[in-house]
């Protein structure tokens, strides 16, 4: 069951990665980080420290240009190649905080700058769970390699110490011209589609013939009523979690069609969320 999982976390890695140019302004990948000087040398990334990139850009020092977290090994290091790619100004990249647990973001990228990637995209030598990089091409991670140098602080999350690697790798830096460059202009880079969510009206939406669910809690329980539209009580689940709920159901295949699977996941969602904060849980319609 774990490898199957995986490879539909590596289905979702492929099909949602959010590495095409979105903004108009560098950054051009959105993402969760913090812009200091757009033209400095210096970027941090804070690895699974989220905290810490915050802390990171408050009193920072000149030459630091932008510092965020980065939690996967995939969608995440995709994102700081394109990123820094679109940015020639940035020279270093300092990789600090605490590693994500199975993730080894910081070790998958020393592996990238070390050994690069192979025909499959994968990062040769990365300890990671799935370090493979489906929207990136070999010439933006040879171009990657050459434009910026890895600076290990793997495990440091004192701020100062931090800051003065950054002063110090500032002053050795090469003074540059440049202009930046969105992602989507560089070589070998395909076109991906950009598409404007809709919504559907309720009286057009096709039900699911596998039948429908009601959710409900009991105490910290969710408590979910299969039925069938004969309004027949088919069965009860139960579980403590909502992954475990949502799983149970498309693992048996009590859910036929994507949206109902994608709404039943919303649903149990909130329902968690509301146990463990103890409001009211209303079921919405679909």
């Amino acid at each position: 069951m774990s490898s199957r999982m995986e490879n539909f976390g590596f289905f979702l890695t492929r099909t949602f990665a959010s590495t095409r140019a979105k903004r108009k302004t560098w950054p051009y990948v959105p993402g969760a980080y913090f812009v200091m000087d757009p033209v400095a040398p210096v970027a941090v990334t804070t690895l699974g420290s989220v905290a810490l990139a915050e802390a990171a850009s408050q009193d920072s020092p000149q030459g630091l240009n932008i510092v965020g977290k980065v939690e996967t090994e995939n969608i995440g290091i995709e994102k700081i190649i394109k990123n820094i790619l679109s940015n020639p100004a940035i020279q270093f990249l300092v990789c600090a905080g605490n590693e994500p647990p199975r993730h080894l973001t910081g070790a998958t990228m020393m592996a990238l700058f070390e050994n690069g990637m192979d025909k499959n995209n994968k990062i040769l030598g990365s300890p990671g769970m799935r370090p493979v990089l489906p929207n990136t091409s070999a010439a933006e991670v040879l171009a990657f390699r050459k434009q910026v140098k890895p600076v290990d602080m793997i495990g440091c999350t004192d701020v100062p110490t931090i800051h003065a690697r950054v002063a110090e790798l500032a002053q050795t830096a090469v003074a540059t011209a440049f202009t930046f460059r969105p992602p989507d202009k560089l070589p070998d880079q395909e076109e991906v589609e950009c598409v404007i969510a809709t919504g559907t009206d309720p009286k057009n939406i096709k039900l699911d013939k596998a039948g429908y669910f009601v959710i409900n809690i009991e105490g910290d329980m969710l408590l979910v009523e299969h039925y069938s539209y004969r309004d027949r009580l088919i069965r009860i689940i139960e579980g403590r979690d909502a992954r475990s709920v949502y799983l149970t159901l498309v693992r048996n295949g009590w859910v036929s069609k994507l949206d109902h699977a994608a709404y039943l996941g919303k649903e149990l969602a909130q329902a968690e969320f509301s146990i463990e904060y103890g409001f009211d849980y209303v079921q919405e319609g679909a």
